[in-house]
């Protein structure tokens, strides 16, 4: 069987968000073309990742065409929010960034997390093409949302949980 592969071209809106409490929040990215739409599975530091990337990815395509206007960096937190139903299609495994210059369109392309002991099992693959405004928009808006999450240890820099947490740091005591 074929692995399965959708291409969103153009969305009409993406953005990454997460449900649940600190701690225990599952990430995702959606995104919707007209009526049809796709959610995804992703990991904070995916998520945390695809900004990094994306800025710098940004930078690279106006280097090549330095004629292209700026993208502005907003966005309106309202809109920002994913939409039900949450119905992931699959966990991304690997995610990556393309430019179609002709159609000034950024396109994400999202491959499935296959577990390793699954053999001749073709990833489903999800191309999601947006203008270089909406990849910032939801780019911008993934990094507020993963700075919501549990405040970090100042001794040993993991996660802490609202009843504390064993921190190596401190032998073991409850910072």
């Amino acid at each position: 069987m074929p692995p399965k592969e959708i291409d969103l071209r153009p969305v009409t809106h993406i953005t990454t968000d997460a449900i649940g409490k600190p701690g225990q929040r599952v990430f995702y990215i959606q995104a919707s073309q007209g009526e049809k739409q796709i959610t995804l599975i992703v990991e904070k530091i995916q998520i945390q990742s695809l900004a990094i990337g994306f800025e710098q990815f940004l930078e690279e395509i106006y280097r090549k065409f330095p004629h292209l206007p700026q993208t502005p960096a907003e966005y309106d937190e309202s809109q920002m929010h994913i939409q039900p139903p949450v119905d992931p299609l699959f966990r991304v495994g690997e995610m990556g960034l393309g430019y179609d210059a002709e159609s000034d369109l950024i396109v994400l392309v999202a491959r499935e997390l296959v577990p390793e002991d699954a053999e001749n099992v073709e990833p489903a693959v999800v191309r999601f093409w947006c203008t270089r405004a909406q990849m910032r928009a939801m780019c911008q808006w993934g990094i507020e949302v993963a700075s919501r999450g549990r405040p970090i240890c100042p001794q040993c820099g993991q996660p802490m949980d609202p009843e504390g947490h064993f921190c190596p740091k401190k032998n073991g005591h409850k910072h």
